[in-house]
């Protein structure tokens, strides 16, 4: 067998165990949308660290970060500051909704918000508001995995066919198994990507430079602008500078346990410590980007350079005299970031649409059986339409990540609004979040038209704040609100 030939049989043979191990599970699960959507509420501690965990695995970390370490120097470092702490806010948040999801059945994070304040409108908005932030990251996982197959095949196979293979892969086991095919797979695939990671992430710059201290002494010899906090803009020219690098941590933080396909997961575990040890062990996680990291900085100087910079890692690699084998795990390894991430948001997006639009905005009473038809047929729709959107972008995968927590931070003052503040009312929540998303588009499309340079979804978290606070005071509460929070609060410091 060729080199190039070993190197796809690899990443073959990762895409069909991922199959196997993504559609066994659904033979355990009930035929509900319960069952598809929250994995009838059991999955444990393992799969619940993995399946949150292998989330920051994505395309972004495989790919986007190590291009802008490549590219923009410790600019990239800015994950490890929100990566350390955006869970935290998880710990106090998914017991409660925990209790309300078994008391009340929920299984989606709008679905819980709208009950609150009997809101059709709350679901429809934060609906759309998913979609708006879930269509541009899945597409980055499609791109991701795009580049990988594009470049191990050395051209053969394009990146629109690549990412149309993978995700077909993604597909079939997502349909078939739901939530719990995505918890598997995630376990499997995160296993895989720590070791990877470990590996080439101190083989690359022992192989090029003689270790890790000795690549940095070079780097900083020969382009010491890269080592310089916060790092490079977009151009690769002129400094980040520290506000917007601050901005874009604050607005990941605030916004990263209000990802809807994460914060679904408390209605998905076994029980509240369950949830409460995830939050624990999930910064661990930040220890395997440290190495992803050194994998960027490896690519610095090396010649000739990628066309693009998020291609570094899979171009090194094959410009490199490097067993075939090894080539086809890492590049498995990449497929890995790509699909844990991907199959998550895919069956979110779905779920919500499904759950969220259709049902609970629109009240649409479908049985059991007939709903998880319908989220299996919406989830090939928003994977088709997520694919329509990376064979289109261009730009930087970490600049779709970076939009992305615009939207999804605009979820944060409902959910704790609904959570915690008794006098919180649907006005009030609908108000900030309408206000809120405004805001960020018109910034997003329009930076020139920011006070300062701050990232858009902060001036957005500020606006819906402001506005759900002030709107709430001036409008009736809400019936139903006590019953709610006492029912939020049992066992609470327990």
């Amino acid at each position: 067998m060729t080199s190039s030939t070993v190197v796809v049989a690899v990443a073959a043979a990762y895409l069909v165990a991922c199959l196997v191990i993504g559609i066994l599970p659904g033979r355990r699960s009930s035929a509900s949308a319960e069952g598809f959507v929250a994995g009838d509420r059991s999955l444990g501690t393992l799969v619940m660290y993995f399946i949150t965990g292998a989330t920051i695995f994505s395309a972004f970390a495989f790919l986007g970060m190590p291009g802008w370490a490549y590219s923009r120097g410790v600019a990239a470092l800015y994950v490890l500051g929100y990566g350390a702490l955006g869970f935290v806010p998880f710990y106090f948040l998914g017991p409660r909704a925990a209790r309300l999801g078994k008391r009340y059945g929920f299984v989606t994070q709008a679905e819980m918000v709208a009950a609150r304040y009997s809101s059709r409108g709350i679901a429809a908005a934060m609906a759309l508001i998913s979609t708006l932030a879930f269509v541009p990251y899945l597409a980055l996982q499609m791109k991701g995995a795009g580049y990988v197959l594009n470049a191990m095949t050395r051209g053969a196979v394009s990146e629109e066919l690549g990412a149309a293979i993978v995700y077909a892969v993604v597909v079939a086991y997502v349909t078939t198994s739901g939530v719990l095919g995505v918890g598997w797979t995630n376990t499997f695939q995160g296993l895989f990507m720590m070791v990877l990671a470990w590996v080439f992430g101190l083989y690359l710059p022992h192989r090029l430079y003689g270790g890790v201290g000795p690549m940095f002494e070079r780097i900083a010899a020969e382009r010491p602008e890269l080592l310089v906090p916060p790092g490079l803009d977009k151009d690769g020219a002129t400094p980040w500078t520290w506000g917007e690098y601050s901005s874009a941590v604050l607005v990941s933080i605030a916004g990263f346990s209000f990802w809807p396909h994460l914060f679904m997961k408390a209605f998905s575990a076994r029980d509240e410590n369950t949830l409460r040890r995830t939050v624990v062990l999930y910064p661990t996680f930040q220890v395997f980007l440290v190495p992803i990291l050194f994998l960027g900085f490896s690519g610095v100087l090396f010649e000739p350079g990628p066309e693009k910079a998020d291609q570094i890692l899979p171009h090194v690699l094959m410009n490199l005299e490097l067993p075939s084998i090894a080539v086809g795990l890492f590049c498995a390894g990449a497929l890995a970031a790509s699909m844990s991430s991907g199959d998550a948001m895919a069956h979110a997006t779905a779920s919500i649409l499904v759950r969220d639009g259709a049902v609970t905005a629109f009240g649409w009473r479908p049985s059991a059986r007939v709903e998880r038809r319908v989220i299996r047929i919406v989830l090939v729709l928003v994977v088709l339409a997520s694919y329509l959107v990376s064979v289109r972008y261009q730009g930087a995968l970490v600049a779709l990540l970076l939009y992305a927590y615009g939207p999804v931070t605009q979820f944060a003052p409902a959910v704790v609004a609904t959570l915690f503040w008794r006098r919180a009312t649907g006005a009030g929540v609908l108000a900030g979040l309408v206000a809120g998303i405004a805001v960020n588009i018109l910034f997003a499309a329009r930076p020139d038209l920011r006070p300062v340079g701050l990232h858009a979804g902060l001036y957005g978290l500020a606006v819906n704040v402001l506005v759900l606070a002030a709107v709430s005071l001036a409008t009736p509460r809400d019936a139903g609100a006590d019953e709610f929070l006492t029912a939020a609060r049992e066992g609470d410091g327990s």
